[in-house]
């Protein structure tokens, strides 16, 4: 269990990846290595499981991780739910098991939706719309959706443009489309009992994305991804006002370290009063720890 007392932040947005080799002949491994290219992540190969727990537990640093199923559109095999699961538990003093999905796999995703919130009591699901290839107000969704809102689980959906594929020819194939959130607004309409998190400063769509924050009281922005140094002046003045009790802390370990996202918002232009939420309060209540 996590202890609230002892711990100085919450990741909400991390990454379980298997080790490098695994699946040569998909392509996997080529993808992770131009990512670490682009963001400047400073591993050869992406770290297991129990190497992040150990990260996080030196840093005093709880996180939320969770695979990303897109094997229907990607052709990359998905890192079992199950597997992952199993790992988090041996290390649940500083990890807590997120899962993925693809809402394209339609009953067999919400029977094993099903599954993993009553024998494991998942708390939330990943969504990567564009690498996953759907808009997220597409019907075929939405009985996963009633499932989360039954059970009080937390939809966390990629928003804007994705490091995943940058560089590579045609985006690796990745259309930025399906990743503008507001199409969450109708979600967040359609469901309103369903807790969603927009992941990312959503470039080029920040302001759709506040708005959509703003006006829905179930929705959610976490902040990985980029480097609060790069945080638009809009961002930052929502977090400081309107939005304060409802902007994550989130690195997207591996490609950006906690300790690099901790350092670079130490110097950015935001109240004092509110940084423990930011960090880690406001993700401590949207979880039900606190």
């Amino acid at each position: 269990m996590i202890d609230l007392e002892k711990i100085r932040a919450i990741d909400i947005h991390t990454h379980a990846e298997e080790p490098c080799g695994c699946h040569e002949d998909d392509g996997y491994d080529d993808l992770q290595s131009t990512m670490a290219s682009y963001f400047g992540a400073p591993w050869k190969h992406p770290p297991t499981i129990p190497e992040t727990a150990a990260h996080y537990r030196a840093a005093n640093i709880a996180a939320v991780i969770f695979p990303v199923d897109a094997e229907r559109e990607t052709g990359y095999r998905r890192y079992s739910n199950d597997e992952v699961i199993e790992q988090v538990k041996q290390n649940a003093d500083v990890l807590i098991p997120f899962a993925s999905i693809d809402p394209w796999k339609g009953k067999m995703a919400v029977r094993e939706a099903r599954r993993l919130i009553e024998e494991h009591g998942i708390k939330g699901f990943k969504f990567h719309p564009t690498m996953q290839g759907f808009f997220p107000n597409d019907r075929m969704a939405y009985p996963f959706y009633e499932l989360l809102a039954e059970h009080g689980a937390i939809g966390l959906f990629h928003t804007g443009q994705t490091g995943v594929g940058s560089g590579m020819a045609g985006g690796n194939g990745m259309r930025l489309k399906y990743s503008n959130p507001m199409y969450l607004d109708d979600v967040a309409v359609d469901f309103p009992d369903m807790k969603i998190v927009m992941a990312h400063p959503s470039f080029p769509w920040q302001e759709e994305a506040l708005a959509v924050a703003q006006h829905k009281p179930n929705v959610y922005i976490d902040l990985s991804g980029w480097s609060p140094k790069y945080f638009p002046p809009i961002l930052v003045r929502y977090c400081n006002s309107i939005l304060r009790k409802k902007v994550l802390f989130g690195s997207d370990w591996p490609m950006i370290s906690p300790e690099r996202w901790l350092s670079d918002f130490e110097k950015i232009d935001i109240k004092d009063e509110l940084r423990p939420d930011i960090i880690k309060n406001n993700a401590a209540r949207l979880l039900g720890l606190m």
